[in-house]
């Protein structure tokens, strides 16, 4: 079985990508601790499900979608990432 924790935070890491905003414009935009956040993100600490439920609004999503464990999308992710990583550069 694979670290939930880590899936949620890559799901969250993926969706915050898909808004096009880097993760501090983000966090500054909805109103998130970005130290906590980053820590989600690493999959670090757990997170509670009212929680999810928040960040599923905020990013239009259903709170199951945290828990997708397609590895397609780590594809996609870390190409996203370099992508960003290049345009900011």
């Amino acid at each position: 079985m694979k670290d939930i924790k880590k899936v949620i935070g890559r799901n969250l890491k993926y969706f915050r990508f898909q808004t096009g905003l880097c993760q501090e414009k983000f966090y500054e935009e909805y109103k998130l601790n970005p130290k906590y956040m980053a820590c989600v993100e690493r999959g670090e600490i757990n997170v509670s499900i009212e929680f999810l439920n928040n960040l599923a609004e905020l990013l239009e999503k259903e709170v199951t979608d945290f828990f997708n464990t397609d590895e397609n999308r780590i594809i996609k992710e870390k190409r996203i990432d370099s992508k960003i990583k290049k345009s900011q550069n």
